[in-house]
């Protein structure tokens, strides 16, 4: 729903593209009509399609695959003037970084620009409206901020994780917060101890991360990593899925 909205802002109800994806329907009903729709969603569908031709695909008549060749071209045709766009933009950042590097020398280091980067920090809570907030969250206090909204969007939990609370150890750690500066492109990142030991992966920074972009601070601004007890946790207890948690534990 949320990327049709955005679909329709951006191009206009008007623009003959939006007006056939949306097919005359508001973008909640389209959103829903498709993915009430669709029969990607069954494993067995799937595996009938694979390996057949675009005629047999076609043929199929399913929504979303539908939707799919729709918006194919012009969104080749829209990732391709992105590019174009970016490269101008990724070679004046390059001069840019060459005329700091000269200027201030190995004394600033440079973004994460999707090459490798070593990063660090201490993992450390801070202060936020005269309160401490802690360096880590729990399970327990994961499923307290749902119950206190009423297991209501934003904060609603997944069937499954409602289903399987008692066979979790509540006790078990979330998330964390550091001080490592990950501004420009280190999210999805591995978060290693200084005993090079697997202990999270970098997913956000707290709003008061944003000020990195500009200068580093670290009273408040934090990244956000998901602990790897967290990690083996939900794989063991909500999804059974033990092999996986094996082979990322190093067992097999």
């Amino acid at each position: 729903t949320d990327s049709l909205i955005d679909f329709a802002e951006r191009f206009g109800a008007e623009n003959p593209l939006v007006a056939q994806v949306l097919a005359g329907k508001s973008p909640h009903a389209r959103a829903s009509e498709l993915v009430k729709g669709t029969r990607l969603k069954d494993v067995s569908f799937r595996k009938e399609l694979y390996g057949k031709d675009a005629a047999a695909l076609e043929a199929a008549h399913d929504p979303m695959i539908d939707l799919a060749r729709m918006i194919e071209a012009p969104a080749r045709e829209a990732r391709k003037a992105h590019e174009t766009q970016e490269e101008i933009k990724r070679q004046a950042y390059g001069e840019i970084a060459n005329a700091r590097f000269a200027i201030e020398g190995t004394s600033n280091y440079p973004d994460a620009t999707f090459t490798l980067r070593l990063s660090y920090g201490k993992v450390l809570g801070y202060e936020e409206d005269g309160k401490q907030i802690p360096p880590f969250t729990d399970f327990a206090g994961f499923y307290q901020r749902s119950a206190e909204h009423d297991n209501q969007p934003p904060f609603d939990l997944p069937p499954r994780w409602i289903e399987r609370k008692a066979k979790l150890n509540l006790a078990t750690k979330f998330n964390f917060v550091s001080d490592a500066d990950i501004i420009g492109g280190n999210s999805g990142s591995p978060v290693v101890n200084k005993a090079n030991e697997f202990v999270g992966i970098i997913f956000d920074g707290n709003i008061q991360s944003l000020v990195l972009d500009c200068i580093f601070s670290d009273k408040q601004a934090r990244a956000v990593s998901v602990d790897s007890a967290a990690i083996s946790e939900a794989l063991r207890r909500v999804y059974d899925a033990n092999p996986l948690a094996d082979e990322l534990e190093g067992g097999k």
